[in-house]
């Protein structure tokens, strides 16, 4: 089934569009907007659109475009790659893994930590992804919190949910991520992290639900473990289960408390930088290497140590930084031909309504769409929003909104069969994939409804 469903590799995919974009310019008549500047910001005049000569790009046009993807956003790369090495440096330290470990330990002798259990880790993991953009790095994870989850008397479902679904909400719904918002913002033209008053409460609600529709279903499985579907799978596990990591661990020792006060640290003067200095991505990002150097220091990682963890983590993100640059050629090339404002003058009328609310409904199901191919957070603010943006103009919707709407449509990513991540820990887990959907199926169709809400009052209150 899953090889059935099986997307092309998203370089392909990229360079498929990037290659029919190319085809389409010699088709598609160039086109233009007038622009005005209100409050600094280059706005399109939508009464103003007139056809103009068409700049075809050709074999060459279409080689050149990654690169000049590449330099045109330089500076988002530059901060993916750094983000990646600070994360790697934090990892090294095993602070993360020893705060996740010491809270699972308790639970053997405190019924309080037992009850709060689902509702304290789900937020972590949530306010992991809303802040520094935790996506893959939860999915070593499960493999800690399937054998807790079985061990409190619930099931795998359970032990894959907690890590897994609570830091792709909060990547989805996040305030801080520079993986989306971050990169969505800038290219929108809207102040970097601006609007974190109203994400927090979207934050905070799709997390609340999600945590308590995992609470009832927790309760429902503990009452009856026959109604999982993965107790036979779950019933093979306890025969096996030896929880030597748990068995083993003696606490978390003061290296790690420091470390994750720097962390904690780090988080506060970002948002207080952010909100009171305007800081954009060149800011954030020294504050990082600042943050990644003391880490590396109160750690007690060697020079070497350190340098290695850096470059690994940057390292990983390579392929991130190429989807940027991929995408972005996409937008440059759709710009030399002069197609862009053509293309968004018949888009109009696909999401213009005669309601604004109703036309953020719509670009959020265009974004939900295009997550399902692209599911690259990056890689897909790069390659939509240049469009989202000038066209949130034209139907009454603010760049904050369309921003918003972007983010929400990645919601659907702990189910798609085309995400590396879902496909990723379903196969770690060993849940099949239409066991995994089945289950996804009412959790999605409450982020589907509390989404249609939060845009319409985002609308309506003018944010």
């Amino acid at each position: 089934m899953l090889k059935k469903l099986r997307m092309p590799n998203t370089f392909v995919l990229l360079f498929a569009i990037l290659a029919l974009l190319a085809l389409a310019t010699w088709f598609v008549p160039g086109g233009k907007y007038e622009t005005h500047l209100v409050n600094g910001k280059a706005l399109i005049d939508p009464a103003t659109f007139h056809y103009v000569d068409s700049k075809p790009q050709g074999f060459v046009a279409l080689m050149m475009a990654p690169i000049k993807g590449f330099v045109e956003a330089a500076l988002i790369i530059g901060f993916v790659l750094i983000t990646g090495g600070v994360f790697a440096v934090l990892q090294k330290t095993q602070a993360i893994d020893s705060m996740i470990k010491s809270v699972a330990k308790a639970h053997a002798s405190s019924p309080v930590v037992r009850a709060t259990i689902i509702p304290v880790f789900v937020t972590l993991f949530s306010l992991g992804g809303a802040s520094f953009g935790m996506a893959e790095e939860a999915i070593p994870f499960v493999l800690i919190f399937i054998p807790l989850a079985l061990a409190l008397g619930y099931d795998s479902v359970i032990g894959v949910s907690i890590p897994f679904i609570g830091s792709q909400v909060g990547f989805a719904a996040a305030f801080l991520n520079p993986f989306n918002v971050g990169i969505a913002q800038s290219i929108a033209g809207v102040p970097l992290f601006s609007g974190i008053g109203f994400r927090v409460i979207v934050w905070l609600i799709i997390t609340a639900i999600t945590i308590m529709f995992l609470l009832w279903y927790a309760a429902k499985i503990k009452k009856s473990p026959h109604l999982s579907p993965t107790y036979a799978l779950d019933q093979e596990r306890r025969k096996s289960m030896v929880n030597t990591d748990l068995a083993d661990f003696k606490g978390m020792t003061g290296v790690h408390k420091s470390v994750l006060l720097l962390f904690v640290g780090a988080l506060t003067i970002m948002i207080f930088g952010v909100v009171k200095y305007q800081w954009f991505i060149e800011e954030i990002a020294a504050l990082f290497l600042v943050l990644a150097i003391l880490v590396g220091i109160v750690g007690r990682l060697t020079a070497d140590e350190f340098v290695e963890a850096f470059t690994s983590g940057a390292k990983d993100l390579v392929t991130t930084a190429l989807v940027i640059a991929l995408a972005r050629g996409t937008v440059i090339l759709a710009k030399d031909a002069q197609i862009i404002d053509t293309m968004l003058f018949h888009l109009t009328p696909l999401v213009q309504s005669a309601n604004p609310i109703f036309s953020a409904h719509k670009m959020y199901v265009i974004q939900s769409v295009i997550n399902f191919f692209i599911h690259s957070g990056t890689g897909q603010a790069a390659l939509t929003m240049p469009i989202m943006a000038p066209l949130s103009d034209l139907v009454g919707v603010s760049r904050q909104t369309a921003v918003l709407a972007f983010q929400l449509g990645e919601l659907t990513t702990p189910m798609i069969p085309t995400s590396g991540i879902t496909v990723g820990v379903l196969a770690l887990a060993r849940i099949p994939w239409l066991t995994w959907a089945k289950w996804m199926i009412p959790l999605q169709l409450m982020y589907l409804v509390i989404t249609l809400i939060l845009l319409a009052v985002a609308v309506q209150i003018g944010w």
